[in-house]
């Protein structure tokens, strides 16, 4: 029960994030969003450090954290107001929640089945490798909890 929920989730939350597809619509420019639309809104750092309370050497500061992908939310958050913005923040999978999931399953399984037909092959009880992908799928039927595939083994 508590698997088809987590996947039903993953479906609403995959159909959510596709929105952002492809990703490199949001690369941010060179200097960063903060001085790209300071800039564009012509705010000099110094009118932007009055907005927040702050001197212009910390905004120059701030695009400088930004530009480097090391300023911190709460920052970023208090900057996007002052220029009127509203700061998203999101985390967007490479591929569908539900491949990597799949990928990872696949992973494990074959790791797995690898190990053990190793061993079986020094034992002189080697296995076909014809029917490799069905015993993969067996085994994530019917030995992988989604919970398992994120201990580090």
């Amino acid at each position: 029960m508590k698997s088809d929920n987590r996947k039903k989730g993953r479906l609403r939350l995959d159909e959510r994030l596709r929105a952002l597809q492809p990703i490199d619509r949001f690369k941010a420019p060179p200097k960063g969003w903060v001085r790209a639309i300071r800039d564009a809104l012509g705010m000099t750092g110094g009118q932007l450090g009055t907005r927040i309370g702050v001197r212009p050497q910390t905004i120059e500061a701030i695009e400088k954290s930004e530009a480097a992908g090391t300023i911190q939310l709460n920052t970023l958050r208090r900057v996007a107001e002052a220029l009127d913005c509203t700061l998203v923040y999101a985390l967007v999978p490479k591929s569908s929640l539900d491949a990597v999931i799949e990928t990872r399953a696949r992973k494990l399984a074959a790791r797995e089945l690898r190990r053990v037909a190793h061993t079986m092959r020094l034992e002189a009880q080697g296995t076909d490798e014809a029917d490799f992908e069905s015993r993969v799928q067996a085994y994530i039927r019917d030995r992988l909890s989604e919970r398992d595939l994120w201990n580090e083994t």
